[in-house]
């Protein structure tokens, strides 16, 4: 029975992960290869091309951070998700991108990838690659207004305007 104890932890240990392999989220490539791009464009169906982060997820600005001081936290930032970076790393965008990638600090100390000096978020609810919903929409975090623009190749979408009524003929 000792026997076949040591050989189960012997054949588990074979198993674990090698301690020379980089760590997937210590945000380190392994030697001869690329980290993932932070920033590129994607085409939208409906919209154009749009800013996404390495998974594919629209990236959006909200107008209350056109100063690049981040003010979405707590609450905000569950529904929008702040694009980080972790230890040094430098934010890096595919050829397309026609702005400047950099880095804001958030509250607490995350960096915070900004474009042309705007943090830049993906919404919660998109749900996956290729989806913008969020582009237009206002909402409220402690008492404080957000009104958020999905970025496009030309800079942030235009705000979405209310259509007037077109009346009881219309």
């Amino acid at each position: 029975m000792a026997a076949l104890a040591a050989a189960l932890v012997l054949l588990l240990a074979a198993c674990g992960s090698d301690s020379n392999d980089p760590d997937p989220d210590s945000g380190s490539a392994a030697a001869g290869s690329t980290p993932a791009t932070t920033v590129s464009l994607q085409s939208v169906e409906g919209v154009g091309d749009v800013l996404v982060d390495s998974d594919g997820a629209a990236l959006y600005t909200a107008d209350q951070e056109s100063d690049g001081r981040v003010r979405c936290t707590d609450d905000c930032a569950d529904d929008w998700i702040p694009l980080t970076l972790s230890g040094d790393r430098e934010p890096t965008g595919s050829d397309e991108v026609p702005g400047e990638l950099g880095v804001t600090e958030r509250p607490g100390g995350e960096r915070q990838v900004s474009y042309d000096g705007k943090p830049l978020y993906s919404f919660a609810d998109d749900g996956m690659a290729g989806v913008v919903t969020g582009d237009g929409l206002s909402d409220t975090f402690g008492g404080r207004l957000f009104s958020w623009q999905v970025v496009t190749a030309e800079g942030e979408s235009a705000p979405v305007e209310e259509q007037p009524d077109p009346g009881p003929y219309g």
